[in-house]
């Protein structure tokens, strides 16, 4: 199945009503069994928990077949067309191998965590309430305590376990294979979250399969290009990569997001281990940049060859300039391209992918005004006006946005009666900052089971549009006047026809009538010490009435001031736990008072490992203000989940 097919003579990607990921993966098993010769490696899982070396595990087309076919087999035995089935297992070839029968089945998967790992006992909790499974695809190891996980519930209610290693290969044969559509939901992409309950993204099967071949087109991949990849498979950045293979042919080498954290030389050493093929390419935060800048070098005498890398994709958190620039310093001497880094932009939403660079692009940083970013507008200033300037801002390029995709920056409308967004909004030219807004048929279709906030998110309509230079007209097509747009919640801009992402439109601190963006200010301050933690500052406002007495010094705040203050919470720096707190927050207070003119009302320093982070490790600002305000913050919180993996 040729991807060519399925793109118009414009080069729109047109998916037929009733094609879907299932065909794909039959299709490469379906060859691989009529010509043996063919029968090459998709699935190869590096497992180090027992092992510094690691034990390599491996699937063929075939044998990736006979498993999933089994599985498959087994849940049609269990569970109804429209069933969700939760995956929980292990990081490795089981959890895949679970995904894709769980869709094989003609169910509706629910890629989910480890239930050996710590961190997610909450989160885990409130997805399995919102998503009701019938079914927990597991292992042998782990079945015991998934069941744990229900054990309030009667009988009657709890879902079946089942360990997908213990079903035997013989079940294959009673597979029927499902009668889907295109439009049919496949899996629910469930997002991080920070404050509220995750919500699960409604992917549908021409979503994954338009989204897989916008990266393809975007990445200038091929069906010979292989992956190497540490993320966690329950993230969507991390099941697009195991997905890829699926539809393009090739293989993926797998790790744990624990395997990389402790030494990240696996990964590199991985990545530049594949010579076959078309080039290699991954994907990563922008924290594992530094990381394996820092820790991942090879020993001397250990030889090292880079230069197949094709494409790395940088995102998942905000891109900085700094850890790109580790990166490529560090990796040049060993044959790393300068292009290989791709600072990208990508939502749950939109299954997963919306910009990156082009293959052969390098990336892009400028600096900005900072006062006119805060007016909403993109002023590039010169190199000449960059030099010694403090409030020259860098922001980095996320490319352009993907093939059969619409990105429009808005400024969504306002209903006088009740001050909220009315689900319209107004186009802004280049230059302008505003809410980021997505059409196309990569966008999911509603969040499970919530329908308010379906329709606020995804039903938008976009009812000024620029007369010129307008982004809902490219070369493959116009957006329908009435069509439907996905509202991101993130702010951005076009320079240069390149998308830049200037900040979550929820984590915007306003103190004194002024915008600052919150990563810009965790910036300021950690540059002004170094007892903070790098990557673990948080910047927030919270209302004067709201603020713990501790943070007050003594001042009279009348109930109803509502006010917004600035809190900053950094961790402490190896090293630095002991250090006196009063001289590293004035340093703070004097770095953003000078930089910012804003005053900022308390700085805590709390223990490392003490600032909330999604499950993707993004620092989760709602999350860190709640604990801040509720005092637990300052109790001697531990946050556990991802990337705070210890070292071995």
């Amino acid at each position: 199945m040729e991807f060519e097919q399925y793109h118009d003579a414009g080069g729109a990607i047109v998916i037929p009503d009733h094609t879907t990921l299932v065909d794909f993966v039959e299709g490469h098993v379906s060859a691989a069994r009529q010509d043996p010769t063919s029968d090459s490696l998709v699935y190869r899982y590096i497992d180090y928990s027992s092992s510094r070396q690691g034990e390599v595990h491996e699937l063929t087309w075939t044998r990736f077949g006979d498993r999933l076919h089994a599985i498959a087999a087994r849940l049609q035995q269990v569970a109804e067309p429209g069933d969700r089935v939760a995956i929980l297992a292990p990081q490795g070839l089981d959890y895949i191998v679970s995904f894709f029968a769980a869709i094989h089945a003609g169910l509706i998967a629910v890629p989910l965590f480890d239930p050996d790992e710590p961190g997610h006992h909450d989160r885990l909790h409130a997805v399995l309430g919102d998503c009701t499974p019938s079914v927990i695809l597991t292992s042998t190891d782990s079945a015991a305590g998934v069941r744990t996980l229900f054990r309030q519930l009667p009988a009657r209610e709890r879902p079946r376990t089942v360990a997908v290693d213990a079903i035997p290969d013989e079940l294959a044969s009673g597979w029927q294979r499902p009668t889907l559509t295109a439009d049919d939901i496949a899996y629910l992409q469930y997002t991080s979250g920070s404050t509220r309950v995750p919500a699960g993204v409604e992917i549908t099967h021409r979503n994954v399969v338009t989204n897989v071949m916008q990266l393809f087109d975007g990445l200038g991949l091929s069906r010979e290009s292989r992956g190497v990849t540490w993320l966690p498979l329950f993230h969507d950045m991390g099941l697009l990569t195991v997905i890829l293979p699926a539809m393009g042919g090739a293989t993926i080498t797998v790790m744990s997001p624990r395997a990389f954290v402790q030494r990240p030389g696996r990964w590199v050493g991985e990545l530049a281990a594949v010579r076959s093929g078309d080039g290699v390419f991954a994907a990563a935060p922008n924290f594992a940049f530094e990381h394996a800048a820092r820790r991942g070098l090879p020993r001397d005498g250990e030889t090292l060859d880079l230069s197949g890398v094709t494409s790395i994709i940088n995102g998942s958190e905000p891109v900085t300039p700094a850890s790109m620039r580790a990166f490529n310093e560090a990796f040049a001497p060993y044959g790393l391209a300068p292009t290989v880094i791709k600072p990208s932009y990508g939502m749950a939403e939109a299954t997963l992918f919306v910009s990156s660079p082009r293959k052969d692009d390098e990336a892009i940083v400028i600096h900005v005004d900072r006062t006119a970013l805060g007016e909403g507008r993109m002023e590039v200033l010169s190199p000449e006006q960059v030099e010694g300037n403090e409030d020259a801002i860098p922001q980095v390029a996320c490319g352009y946005v993907s093939p059969s995709q619409w990105a429009a920056i808005v400024e969504p409308g306002i209903d006088e009666a009740t001050g909220e967004h009315d689900g319209r909004g107004r186009e802004l030219p280049e230059g302008r900052v505003g809410e980021i807004w997505l059409h196309g048929t990569n966008i999911g279709r509603a969040y499970w089971g919530r329908e308010d906030e379906s329709r606020a998110t995804f039903g938008n309509v976009l009812d000024e549009r620029l007369p010129e230079g307008s982004k809902t007209v490219r070369e493959f097509g116009t957006v329908p006047e009435d069509a439907r747009w996905l509202r991101t919640g993130d702010y951005g801009a076009y320079v240069d026809g390149q998308l830049y992402i200037t900040g979550r439109v929820k984590d915007l601190v306003i103190v004194a009538g002024r915008n600052h963006y919150p990563q810009d200010l965790e910036n300021t301050a950690q540059d002004a010490s170094d007892s903070l933690r790098p990557g673990f500052v948080a910047a927030f406002s919270v209302p004067a009435n709201q603020l713990p007495p501790e943070a007050r010094h003594g001042a009279e705040i009348a109930a109803d001031d509502s006010s917004e203050t600035l809190v900053v919470v950094g961790e402490r720096a190896p090293g630095a736990g002991k250090a006196d707190p009063a001289p590293i927050a004035d340093a703070v207070r004097t770095a953003i008072s000078a930089r910012h003119g804003v005053t900022v009302q308390d700085v805590l320093l709390v223990p490392a490992g003490s600032i909330p982070r999604t499950s993707s490790g993004k620092i989760a600002r709602g999350a860190c203000k709640a604990a801040y305000v509720d005092g637990s913050l300052r109790g001697g919180y531990q946050q556990t989940a991802f990337p705070d993996a210890p070292a071995d």
